[in-house]
């Protein structure tokens, strides 16, 4: 193991000494695991489901040539949180700890990370029936999922899915190398979506508190934003507030969210920590949420709500930056400044920041968090009072890129409203689709999201204040001019095969017409190609009608050739 607890080269060509297969005692392999130390695997619950067996550890990458070492392994005593279900159905728990009979070498184990999960590329090793020797998988993180803390990974190919065997697979960062959480599963829904699912380091943590000794990064909460036991006990709860933030880390549609914590309001001082205590993956223990049971509906967040919280008093932006970076998992890099740094990551973060105006430099700060938010990075700001630099943040922060993302989804809603909307109209009318779902509804409520949206001539703001609703109406907007487009395509290709009939039609008339010269008329086959071209004129244009009246004059047209090739060889002779 390294000294900064990194891994070993994630190479595909290369199997992680950390990395292990486990087996049942009929052989059978039950799934994967992580050695975090000498004698201490990690694994899924429910890889080790019977907890009073043992198993068999087996460490594939310190193989020696054909001979795979294998150690005897038991459930670790009340390391062991089995998957279950809470109160709302979404999962929870399944990870546990085996101990080896006897210990590996210490340079094979590795060690967990805390990291911001969102939009990072990850790796797996896991060992599933068709490989059991062990194969690399590749995913990408899409964001958290359920109350407990969860990741979702979604699969970079669909063979990459994790299948049985890979469960418990240790997920490593490949940006970084290090292993920041556990595979718990895989699965394909209704829809054949792919997604895969892991337990970060924090969550582990919490459900198992003795991983703790084996897990590096700093916590995600800085001491003096963590609720109190002065908060519990004088029950200190301004609800609207703790609603609100609840919303906002539920995702909520807000990327930025500027609120006031005077320093002297005890009670909203509470509101805050207790929130940021709750939606914290290692803070939201059992006791933190049985005691919230009879508080008010929509204020008690999920784990995972977000990934950093910072206090930033006295502090310097560069100090917050590098908070920030290292919670990102961006590399060290003395000639780069901390905006370049933080613009050549994908890997995003929902970061919360408590007296911004507090700070030792607090404009420096706002340029920083500018930089964030045009990544697309989301910010809980938190002021002390309404000043110069609470008036900047909520004009820079909020109002101006509101205006601007209104304006895109006028000029979407534009687009769809007018040329789109009549490119479509222009095909419908022209062809017929069986199955083609009529948007009319959709383009009305189109317009009318446009009228909500369009700025108000005379009117100061671009367009009447925030809209709780604009994530909705953008989504809306996403979905209904991708119909659109592919409505437009499937009637195009159903215009041009009509396009195709109507020359196929042209061009075996007149080879009916040159075949048949002296001949009487043949009224069946005049009344087939009268019926094609009256289909072929309809407006719109049932084109799978016109295959068949097509096809039928075709046919009369072929089965007439041979007779006349047969009179003409007879007059000939």
């Amino acid at each position: 193991m390294r000294a900064d607890g990194g891994v070993d080269d994630g190479s595909p060509l290369k199997t992680p000494c950390w990395a292990v297969r486990i087996r049942r005692q009929d052989g059978r392999i039950a799934g994967a695991g992580i050695l975090l130390s000498p004698d201490r695997v990690l694994t899924c619950a429910h890889v080790v489901e019977d907890r009073t067996a043992s198993f068999t550890a087996e460490f594939v990458g310190a193989a020696l040539g054909s001979t795979v070492p294998s150690v005897t392994a038991w459930v670790d005593g009340d390391a062991y949180v089995p998957n279950a279900l809470d109160a709302d159905g979404d999962p929870s728990g399944d990870v546990a700890l085996l101990k080896l009979e006897h210990p590996r070498p210490a340079e094979e184990t590795t060690l967990l990370h805390r990291l911001s999960a969102p939009n990072r590329t990850v790796q797996m090793y896991g060992f599933p029936y068709e490989h059991n020797g062990g194969i690399w998988f590749r995913a990408a993180v899409v964001g958290r999922c359920g109350r407990d803390g969860q990741v979702q990974l979604v699969p970079e190919t669909p063979g990459e899915l994790a299948a049985p065997g890979c469960s418990g697979s240790g997920v490593m960062d490949t940006q970084t190398g290090k292993v920041i959480g556990l595979v718990l599963s895989g699965m394909t829904d209704q829809q054949g979506n792919l997604f895969s699912f892991m337990s970060p380091a924090e969550t582990i943590v919490r459900h198992l508190p003795l991983v703790r000794r084996w897990t590096r990064g700093r916590t995600a909460v800085d001491d003096r934003l963590r609720s109190t036991s002065e908060d519990v006990a004088e029950a200190l709860l301004d609800e609207s507030f703790a609603q609100r933030l609840t919303d906002w880390f539920q995702h909520d549609g807000q990327q930025v969210k500027i609120s006031l914590v005077p320093a002297g309001d005890a009670v909203r001082a509470a509101t805050l920590r207790r929130a940021i205590t709750l939606a914290d993956r290692e803070l939201r223990t059992p006791a933190s949420v049985d005691r919230t049971f009879l508080d008010p509906p929509g204020t008690v967040p999920s784990a995972g709500g977000h990934d950093l919280a910072v206090d930033a008093a006295g502090l310097t932006s560069v100090a917050i930056g590098e908070r920030i970076a290292e919670r990102m998992g961006l590399r060290q890099d003395p000639a780069g400044s901390m905006a370049e740094r933080i613009g050549a990551t994908d890997a995003t973060l929902t970061l919360v920041v408590v007296g911004v105006d507090e700070a030792a430099d607090p404009p420096a700060l706002l340029d920083l968090l500018k930089t964030l938010r045009a990544k697309g990075n989301r910010l809980l700001l938190i002021f002390r009072a309404v000043d110069a630099t609470y008036r900047r943040a909520l004009y820079e922060l909020v109002v101006e890129p509101e205006r601007a993302r209104r304006a895109r989804l006028v000029e979407r809603l534009e687009k769809i409203t007018g040329p789109l909307a009549q490119a479509l109209h222009a095909r419908m009318t022209a062809v017929r689709a069986e199955g083609v779902r009529p948007l009319d509804a959709d383009l009305v409520r189109a317009h009318a999201a446009l009228a909500a949206f369009r700025p108000r001539q005379g009117a100061h703001g671009g367009g009447g204040g925030p809209h709780t609703d604009l994530a909705r109406y953008e989504w809306f907007a996403e979905r209904l001019a991708a119909r659109m487009t592919e409505t437009i395509h499937t009637l195009d290709t159903l215009r041009d095969r009509r396009d195709e009939l109507d020359g196929r039609l042209r061009g075996y008339h007149v080879m009916h017409l040159d075949a048949v010269r002296g001949e009487e008329e043949d009224l069946t086959l005049d009344a087939l190609r009268l019926r094609a071209h009256e289909l072929l004129r309809n407006r719109p244009c049932d084109v799978r009608a016109v295959e068949a009246a097509v096809e039928a004059y075709m046919h009369r047209v072929e089965s007439r050739a041979p007779r006349r090739q047969g009179r003409g060889g007879a007059c000939a002779s």
